[in-house]
């Protein structure tokens, strides 16, 4: 039986990833922090049969422990400070977690001479992109990141691409555009987005506040690219690729598909008031990725449409607001 090993598991991509690996077979291990407690039981609430363990992707000496311990075939590196946003106010600890995490994984399997033995996917970011030099973004295009998350996270590509070549590991690294699904965190535009649209069908609130509606994003369903990240492990040669739809759309093309899904009036002016301070420092204006060496080499190509993927989310924060609020 395979083992896999997930730091942030119990993140937005973990709650994906954990079944599709559980129906393929799979014995399935994460890592969480003393911090993530309550989300870690919430986790295993949904899937019973994963062992957690304690640790911290700060903590090398925690990572040898835990990894030598589980001996895993497989090391998905998912966990990350994610939020772009918060990474302008904390800076330093998202270079530590998010960039030196993924240098000390990368120690951890050279430390107990497990190149050949273990397979590690890289959650890379298009965040890395940044200020694009060219559209649309493939694995050749450079890096020109606009964030301390997009800073740290091409670090941490660059060092899994430095220990893939220096000590022929197993290191494959998914630049992914944005994906999002019903299980993002409310911090994160597109979930509030949802979730505050629910809230107006209910009749709970009014409206809601967020900041520039212009800048252009891929947006993919969390549960097609998790699908991408397995194949990665199973390829025959590590190498890294763009995970993406190819198609670029607003955050108003996103709160508009919101207000279709709820059965609201688009009058976006009447349901979304402009607040300046969700503003980001810097801005990534335009994202849009060329995914064909993944369709090529992996076979990998998106299922689930952009207004499926807003429905989706939509449908289920209704559901979860009545529930909570008793409707």
């Amino acid at each position: 039986m395979k083992k896999a090993f997930i730091t942030g598991i119990s993140g937005q991509d973990g709650y994906h990833l954990t079944p599709l690996l559980l129906s393929k077979g799979y014995e399935v291990h994460g890592l969480s922090s003393g911090q993530d407690r309550a989300r870690a039981d919430k986790f295993l609430k949904s899937f019973p049969e994963v062992k957690i363990h304690q640790g911290d992707l700060t903590d090398f000496s925690s990572l040898l422990e835990i990894i030598s311990l589980v001996s895993p075939s497989e090391i998905y590196n998912l966990g990350a400070i994610s939020f772009v946003g918060l990474s302008f106010k904390q800076p330093e600890l998202t270079a530590n977690v998010t960039g030196l995490g993924a240098l000390r994984l990368l120690e951890v399997v050279r430390k107990m001479h497990a190149e050949k033995e273990i397979r590690i996917y890289q959650a890379s970011s298009s965040e890395m992109f940044g200020k694009v030099r060219e559209t649309p973004q493939s694995e050749f295009t450079p890096f020109h990141p606009r964030s301390p998350y997009g800073v740290a996270k091409t670090f941490a590509h660059y060092s899994c691409v430095n220990y893939r070549e220096a000590y022929d590991m197993f290191v494959a690294c998914g630049i992914l555009f944005n994906h999002e699904g019903e299980h993002r965190g409310h911090e994160f535009v597109t979930r509030k987005i949802t979730s505050h649209v629910a809230r107006i069908k209910l009749g709970l609130i009014d409206s809601f506040e967020l900041g520039d509606l212009s800048p252009k994003r891929d947006w993919g369903y969390a549960g097609d690219y998790v699908d991408a990240m397995w194949r990665m492990l199973q390829a025959d040669v590590a190498d890294d690729f763009v995970i993406a739809t190819g198609q670029t759309r607003t955050v108003k093309d996103f709160v508009t598909a919101a207000l279709e899904a709820a059965g609201l009036s688009i009058d976006i002016e009447r349901y979304v008031k402009f607040n300046p301070a969700f503003v980001r420092p810097a801005e990534v204006d335009l994202l849009v990725g060329n995914a064909e060496k993944a369709k090529k080499v992996l076979g990998w190509e998106p299922t689930t449409s952009f207004e499926a993927m807003v429905e989706k989310m939509v449908q289920n924060d209704i559901a979860l607001e009545s529930a909570a609020n008793k409707i």
